[in-house]
């Protein structure tokens, strides 16, 4: 007899190790359970052969952002506004199913994350007097060549 597995838990009724619920890592603080993600998957189009006509190795994974339970408040109402209630993303990179999932993982990951981040606020500057110098300048070089095309015809008020 063989000692009972506690290797990665895969099979039925072997032990693996202790996971509260497993989650998908966004920014510090910021958890998705994997119990809130609905996968697709479907055919990917390009190079394989038959196997492109046979597998559905296409992964796309989508994220109810509006009605879930495991993301802080602020965190919701981030990606609610700036992505909308469902965020959706697709891997069709690779030929395996699997590594498209871990695709499709990793870029729903950065996309939240993406939309938490908070960009630094504008400090106000002014125009320093060399570059209102130059500004000037360019618009009066700008006038000058305007001015220049318009010539021409007689001038109004010539009697001509």
């Amino acid at each position: 007899m063989s000692s009972p597995d506690t290797g990665s838990g895969n099979g039925a009724g072997r032990p693996g190790p202790p996971r509260d619920r497993p989650s998908l890592h966004v920014a510090p603080g910021v958890e998705v359970p994997l119990g809130e993600l609905t996968w697709r998957f479907s055919g990917s189009g390009g190079p394989g052969g038959q196997h492109v006509n046979t597998a559905n190795t296409r992964a796309e994974v989508i994220f109810d952002a509006a009605s879930s339970a495991g993301l802080p408040g602020w965190a919701r109402d981030r990606i609610v506004g700036r992505y909308g209630p469902v965020v959706a993303v697709a891997a069709s990179d690779r030929r395996s199913q699997a590594l498209n999932r871990r695709l499709a993982l990793e870029r729903l990951a950065a996309r939240l994350a993406a939309a938490l981040d908070v960009p630094p606020p504008r400090r106000e500057t002014r125009p320093s007097a060399a570059s209102q110098r130059r500004r000037l300048q360019a618009k009066r070089r700008r006038s000058e060549l305007k001015r220049q095309r318009r010539g021409g015809g007689p001038a109004e008020g010539d009697g001509a």
